[in-house]
């Protein structure tokens, strides 16, 4: 094949594409607008950095506009698109050698779990104890485990969850609930 022929097929591909309705390209913005932040908030929960992240969601809708327009199937189009950002995510994390149990640097920004608006120093510094204390429970649990836990978090229901991990509903539902346990078993020996 010569070289012109492997340029000029990106653009054999775009112009019979425009030539589709622009419907599908309305379904993925529209659902990009809707997942985005919380494909985000996944994959950094992955370990990734944000650049990584970033690329992986933007990577995610284009996959899913090049299976949309293949006419291929669109039901659970919110389980599939984190099921592809998850295996991305899992394939970066590998490659650059991240480890899941990390240092997580909280945002000074983040609102106060305190009933009160002013939090007295001892409240602070129990706040902060306590941030610590239940997230070094979080990235102690097995990783299925936490998949799944992280998924729930980001509104996905059981069966997508499943769907995005390949795992039973059962196990979903296993997995979510030890999960839980432990952080209340954390929450209270305090």
């Amino acid at each position: 094949m010569s070289p012109t022929s492997i340029l000029a097929w990106p653009l054999e591909r775009l112009s019979a594409a425009e030539a589709q309705p622009a419907s599908c390209e309305m379904e993925v913005v529209e659902l990009f607008d809707e997942l985005r932040d919380r494909l985000m908030r996944y994959l950094l929960a992955m370990g990734l950095p944000a650049h990584d992240g970033e690329e992986i969601v933007q990577e995610s809708f284009l996959l899913l506009f090049l299976h949309l327009r293949k006419g291929k199937p669109r039901n659970n189009l919110r389980g599939w698109i984190f099921r592809v950002a998850h295996n991305l995510g899992l394939k970066r994390r590998t490659a650059n050698q991240i480890m899941l149990h990390r240092v997580v640097e909280f945002d000074d920004t983040l609102p106060e779990q305190s009933a009160r608006a002013n939090p007295n120093p001892e409240e602070e510094f129990g706040n902060r104890q306590r941030q610590k204390r239940l997230l070094a429970v979080v990235w102690a649990m097995p990783e299925r485990d936490l998949s799944c836990f992280l998924l729930r978090a980001e509104g996905l229901r059981y069966r997508e969850i499943a769907s995005v991990l390949g795992i039973s509903i059962g196990s979903v539902a296993a997995s979510v609930a030890r999960a839980l346990q432990r952080l209340e078993r954390a929450d209270r020996s305090s």
